[in-house]
Parts: C-alpha cells; structure tokens; sequence
C-alpha cells in the first residue's frame, strides 16, 4: 500500500490543553505592595492639596494634587447662550470640556486620543450636572474647563473634585459638592485612587473582576450623580466597589471643605468696626 505523503502524522502520546492554561488569580503568588506604600484592600486615598481662585482671568478656578497627579479647572459663566431654542430659555445649559496637556502622560503621545477627551468631557458632564441648579439660570450658559497637568492615575475622579470645586468658586448655585473616586479591582484585590501604573498593568488581564469602578457623590445629600466602570466585574463586586468609593469620598469631604471655607474667608468683606 503507498505511503499518504500529504497528511502530518501526530504524535502517539498527547496531553490536554487544559495544563497549559494559566493558573487562576486566586492561586497566583501574593501581590506586591503599592509603590507609594498605601495599603492594599483598605480605603487609602492619597492626600490631596487644593487652592481655589488661582486664575483671575476666570469667574472660577481650582488646582488639586493627588500625589503626582494634578489638574486645573476653570468656570465660566453664567453668559447668554446663542442658542434661542424653547429648552435654553427655561433652563441653562452646562457645558464641559476635559483635556490633556502635551506633556501631562508619563508615555509619549499617549494624550493624541481625541475620543478619550471626548468620553472624559461627557463623563465630567453627567457627574456634575444633577449638582447644579440650572433651573435658576436661564437662557443661560456655564462653561467648565479642566486641564490635566501631569496624569499619575485617577484623572477622571479626581477632575470632577476640582471641577465642582471651580463651580463653587464661581458662585454657581448647586444642591451638593461633587466628589469623584475610583477603585481598580484585580481579581480578589482592589486599590483604591490607583496610580497610573496600577490603572494600566492591569489593563491587559483578562478574566473575572478585572476592571475599574469610577464613582461622582453628593456626600450632603448621600447620592451618586455619576458612575462609571471598565471591565468584567460581577454584580456583587461592583456594589462593593461602589460602596468603598462612597466611603473614600467621605474620607476627601473634610479637605473640600477646608479649601471652600478659605476661599470663601479669602473674598469676603471684612466685618464692620464696632
């Protein structure tokens, strides 16, 4: 009988596929500690500093610095808008707008990302929109900027603290301050305000609860106004994430109000001589 040339023979003995999988993340080795030496598991924010009314060019400034990373807000408005439709005249419009700067991302051209302004911009918009009472500005426009100087991780949380903080400086009527904080969750473990390393070492495993939780609160009134997540995460670990970024912003609650008492001490009028 002739030999088939065309056809690979196999092997006699294989094995199966299934050694060859990756161990799961509950039999990996041990994490390491964090490179800023915050503790793992546990509500460890970084301490944050924050100055408001440093731009007199805007109706509202703000600066905050969470570890490495630090942002800028401007606020400006209330202008007339241009638009003349039925909704502006009843209601103003709020308009945001989040940037990176050149040199604000530890990798080279990594800020080129348009839609990451863009999807940032909108996240900012729907976080800090069910704080302002808009109803009292109509036909009205208020215009919120915020640059991200220098990205060392939690950009996003950390922009609608210093964006609610320049809307505050500003004047604008709101029903709460907003305060952001995030958690980034890798498989049993989760770090809280995560650095930029963290958010992206992580990125490219795959599996289950590997993501990021990313939560907008009104601590006076205890709601959320944003919420966003990255990821595979069960329904039990997103609730928990959520509740631990509740509980890291009431962590941050006394630091905003520190910085809103000076600022407010700062313009006011002196009291009256007796």
């Amino acid at each position: 009988m002739p030999t088939e040339t065309k056809r690979l023979r196999g092997p006699e003995v294989s094995q199966s596929p299934s050694l060859f999988l990756c161990k799961p993340a509950a039999a990996a080795a041990p994490l390491p500690r964090r490179a800023d030496g915050r503790q793992r598991d546990q509500v460890d924010v970084r301490p944050v500093f924050i100055r408001c009314g440093l731009l007199s060019q805007a109706k509202g400034s703000a600066y905050i610095e969470a570890g490495n990373t630090k942002l800028i807000s401007s606020v400006n408005g209330p202008r007339e808008t241009e638009r003349k439709d039925e909704t502006d005249m009843k209601c103003g419009r709020l308009t945001t707008d989040m940037r990176f700067a050149p040199f604000s991302c530890p990798e080279r051209g990594s800020w080129i990302q348009g839609n990451q302004d863009k999807d940032l911009s909108l996240m900012l918009h729907e976080s800090l929109q069910p704080a302002v009472c808009l109803h009292k500005y109509p036909r009205s426009q208020i215009e919120v900027n915020v640059m991200v100087l220098e990205d060392s991780g939690s950009v996003l949380a950390h922009a609608i603290t210093c964006a609610s903080l320049a809307l505050a400086d500003a004047g604008i009527e709101m029903y709460d301050l907003v305060i952001g904080c995030s958690i980034r969750q890798n498989g049993v473990s989760y770090v809280v305000d995560p650095l930029y390393t963290e958010e992206t070492g992580c990125s490219s495993v795959s599996g289950e609860n590997q993501g990021g939780v990313t939560v907008a609160f009104l601590p006076s009134l205890n709601q959320i106004s944003g919420l966003q997540s990255n990821g595979e995460l069960t329904e039990d670990t997103l609730t928990a994430g959520v509740r631990t970024c509740t509980e890291g912003c009431y962590k941050l609650y006394p630091v905003i109000q520190q910085a809103i008492a000076r600022a407010v001490r700062r313009v006011a009028p002196p009291p009256p001589e007796s």
